[in-house]
This record gives structure tokens, C-alpha cells and sequence, in this order.
């Protein structure tokens, strides 16, 4: 009878064992308060795919479950961190790499480090920076030329005539990115032209489809993708080799060519710069010019700090820093708009928040959408008020979610610059007007974007 009841109770241990294994909805996220799975093979996916966004999913965990809290991809626990205070106390040793950076290459499919260790993490990630702060430096007269160039466009439309933002600033940030990025061979429309084609078809799915699981589950989407994403790195290895050969000194890419990365990674890290760069130099700046037309005294205001700054001269890069009110502008259409509402880490080692413990190898999601308009941290959170910038107290916390400081993402520093060059060149001459009626609905994704064209009409400031 003993030799029976010890067989069972081996027998009942070994089971539970495997249905713990097998069945992740008997398990929670690591003792995190969470959301069980809903399905065996795809955790949670149904759950982000029914609340229309990952953005919204989120919105709905942590107004159930609090800051910190978990769900599952797949059969892989996930947890998330929903305000200022949970996001200070994450101390994640690997701070190597960019949340953001990390986050796009996994969905690309690329290795998100160096491969080499934490020394080379390091090296790499400096000279991805000094790339981009040389290519600024190296052709911002394109930068100008480009802003200038759309500002006087929309100063020969009739004052009732509809402007597309989204049309536009795409344009503008496509013109910019490939030029400063890939070199002169971009001047030509054409060229830029194929690249928008294919840039578009591997962002929509990187936006969408794989955070919702849909590009799976259609394989003519997944092969117009991955047609994309091929032509894309075999154009980027072109113009690398191009490059090198004509020893040039001026763009991103010549900078990773003097450097000891391979071909594969110089192409990878193009592909980054050009995909982000492009999305949120783009974003950053529909979003501002959307803000800025729904109040006539922000554009006063700034228009008065660009002419005591340059009078009637043209905005240089190294004097762009003291344009503070300007910076207080783009902070808050950063933070109004969620422009990068989600950034990911993956725990290298066992780390701790509040009195939960967060595992090695678990998925930790920031999810900034939700801090960015957490009204214990922002006043009036939905309200567009650049003036909350002079608080010590708002910039600190913005500094922490990593909008701003040491810790910002190159291509949001690049974006940045550009928006300030188009922002400075265009109160100068324009005043912006929405139009009546519009209300542009944000499309939160891993960049958020207008979920429709977003309209304004222009009129001479000296009229």
C-alpha cells in the first residue's frame, strides 16, 4: 500500500509538472500580477489584437493590474512597467544598447548587440552615435536646403488651400534621412522614390503585423515583406560598396565603413537608422506642426525666440541648442502624441521592482504611451502645454523614460535637429491654421502616426 501511495503521489507531482509545462495559462509571469493566457500557442495575442493597439492593450493592463504587470507572447512571459516610479527602480545592467534600437532589430530579425560582449556593445553603439552627429555636421546645408525649400512651397498656396501634412513631412524626412545617411546618390527623386516603396512596406508590417500577429497568418502579406526587406538590404550593401569605393567622408554610412563592422552589420545598422529615422523625423514633425496650428500664441512665442536668436539669418547647427523654447515645443509633442509609445529590454540578469522579482531572459516593456499621460506625473495630461517644460520636476521625468539626455535614441536626436531647422525656417514666414472640424486620431504603434492625412492651411505672417 505504501509503495502504491508513493507511486501516486509521484504520479500526481510529475503531471502537475507537465501541465505547468505544457499549459502556460496554469502559470503567471513570474509571480507578477498579470493577465493569465488565452490561448495555449499565443498567450495574449487576441487580447492586443481586440483592444485595437499594443499602445491600448497596455492602457488596459495597468488600469487593472497596476505599474508593474504581466502577459504573455506567445508561451514567453512579458512584464511591464506603467509609471516614473516602476521605470526608476528597473536596474537593468544592460545599458549598452537602445530600448528602441533593441526592440526594432529583434522584429527585423537582426542581433540586437554586438555579438561580441559588453565592451564591443559599447564601441558600437558610440560609433552608430558619432555617425549620425557627423552626418548632421558633415550636410546640414541639405538639412536647410530641404526645410527651406518646403517652406517657400507652401508660401505660394492660396490661404484657403488644404496642406498634407503627412504627405510632406514624409517627404521631407525621406529627402533628409537617405541623403545624410546613404550620400548624393538620394538628390535623384527617383531614387528616393524606390526607396520610400519598399521602406513602407516593411514598416506597415513592423508596426502592425508582427505586433499583432497578423503578417503570420497571411502569407501574401509575409512575402510582399520579406520581397521588401530583401530588396532593402541588397540596395543598402550596394550603396556601402559604392561608398567605400569612392572613399567618401560625409555620410552615415562612410563612417561605419572606416570601422571594423562587417558588411553584414553596417548593413543592419543603415537599415535601422534609415527605418526609424525616417518614421520619427517624419512623426516628430506632423505632430509639432499639427500642435503648433491649434495655438496662435506658442508659434508667437517661438517665432520671437528664432528672431532674437537669429534675427533674419539662417538657423545654424551649432547655435541650435539655445533654443530653449523651442526644446520645451518638441518635448511636449513628444509627450502629447506618444510619438514612441512602447521601447523593450530584454533582463539580463535577475532584477527587482518594487517586491517583485523580475527573472533573467524575461521581456521587460516600457510602456512610455502610458507614462506619457499618467496625470500623477503630468498636470492636465492631454492638454498641449510646452510651458510645463520649465519644471525641473518634467524635465527629470522625461529625462527618465528617455526622451531626453544621454539616454535618448540617436535617430529621436536626429529628429530633433531637423524639426527645429523646419520649425525655426517656417514661423519666421508662415502662421499654421487647422483645419475646422479635424481632430487627428493618433495610430499608436512602435512610432505613433495620425491615423488619417492631418490638415492645416498657411498665411503670410506679415499679412
Amino acid at each position: 500500500m505504501l509503495d502504491f501511495a508513493i507511486f501516486a503521489v509521484t504520479f500526481v507531482v510529475i503531471l502537475v509538472g507537465a501541465v505547468l509545462y505544457l499549459y502556460p495559462s496554469s502559470r503567471r509571469a513570474s509571480g507578477v500580477p498579470g493577465l493569465f493566457p488565452t490561448d495555449e500557442k499565443d498567450g495574449n495575442l487576441q487580447d492586443i489584437v481586440d483592444r485595437g493597439s499594443f499602445h491600448e492593450f497596455l492602457v488596459g493592463l495597468h488600469e487593472e493590474f497596476g505599474p508593474v504587470a504581466s502577459f504573455w507572447f506567445g508561451r514567453q512571459p512579458v512584464v511591464s512597467l506603467g509609471s516614473v516610479d516602476q521605470l526608476r527602480q528597473h536596474i537593468n545592467p544592460n545599458h549598452t544598447t537602445d530600448s528602441f534600437e533593441t526592440m526594432l532589430k529583434s522584429l527585423l530579425g537582426y542581433q540586437a548587440g554586438a555579438g561580441g560582449g559588453a565592451n564591443e556593445s559599447v564601441m558600437r553603439k558610440k560609433l552608430y552615435e558619432s555617425a549620425i552627429n557627423n552626418a548632421l555636421k558633415n550636410n546640414f546645408p541639405v538639412v536647410l536646403k530641404v526645410a527651406e525649400e518646403l517652406v517657400g512651397k507652401w508660401s505660394s498656396v492660396p490661404e484657403d488651400q488644404h496642406i498634407p501634412l503627412c504627405a510632406h513631412l514624409l517627404g521631407l524626412a525621406l529627402k533628409t534621412v537617405t541623403q545624410l545617411a546613404l550620400g548624393d546618390r538620394f538628390k535623384d527623386d527617383a531614387e528616393v522614390i524606390s526607396f520610400r516603396k519598399n521602406h513602407e512596406a516593411i514598416w506597415s508590417e513592423i508596426g502592425k503585423g508582427y505586433m499583432d500577429g497578423s503578417l503570420q497568418k497571411s502569407s501574401s502579406r509575409k512575402r510582399h515583406y520579406e520581397s521588401a526587406l530583401s530588396e532593402m538590404e541588397a540596395m543598402l550593401l550596394a550603396v556601402a560598396k559604392d561608398r567605400k569605393a569612392q572613399r567618401k567622408q560625409t555620410a552615415f554610412v562612410d563612417a561605419l565603413l572606416q570601422s571594423g563592422l562587417t558588411e553584414r552589420q553596417i548593413m543592419e545598422d543603415c537599415m535601422v537608422f534609415t527605418l526609424a529615422g525616417c518614421v520619427i523625423t517624419a512623426n516628430l514633425c506632423i505632430w509639432a506642426l499639427h500642435f503648433l496650428s491649434t495655438s496662435e500664441e506658442v508659434q508667437d512665442k517661438l517665432c520671437q525666440e528664432v528672431e532674437d536668436l537669429f534675427g533674419s539669418d539662417p538657423v545654424s547647427l551649432e547655435r541650435i541648442p539655445q533654443l530653449k523654447y523651442c526644446q520645451q515645443v518638441l518635448n511636449e509633442t513628444v509627450r502629447t502624441a506618444k510619438l514612441t509609445p512602447v521601447a523593450a529590454r530584454l533582463q539580463e540578469v535577475e532584477g527587482k521592482v518594487s517586491q517583485h522579482v523580475i527573472p533573467k531572459e524575461t521581456l521587460v516593456i516600457y510602456a512610455l504611451g502610458v507614462v506619457l499621460q499618467d496625470a500623477d506625473t503630468w498636470s492636465s495630461p492631454y492638454r498641449f502645454d510646452p510651458d510645463r517644460f520649465q519644471e525641473e520636476s518634467a524635465r527629470k521625468s522625461f529625462c527618465l523614460l528617455g526622451f531626453s539626455g544621454s539616454q535618448t535614441c540617436p535617430e529621436l536626436r536626429f529628429a530633433y535637429t531637423v524639426a527645429t531647422v523646419l520649425l525655426a525656417t517656417l514661423v519666421r514666414q508662415l502662421k499654421l491654421r487647422p483645419l475646422k472640424g479635424q481632430a487627428p486620431e493618433v495610430r499608436s504603434e512602435l512610432v505613433s502616426t495620425p491615423k488619417d492625412e492631418t490638415w492645416i492651411t498657411v498665411s503670410s505672417r506679415t499679412s
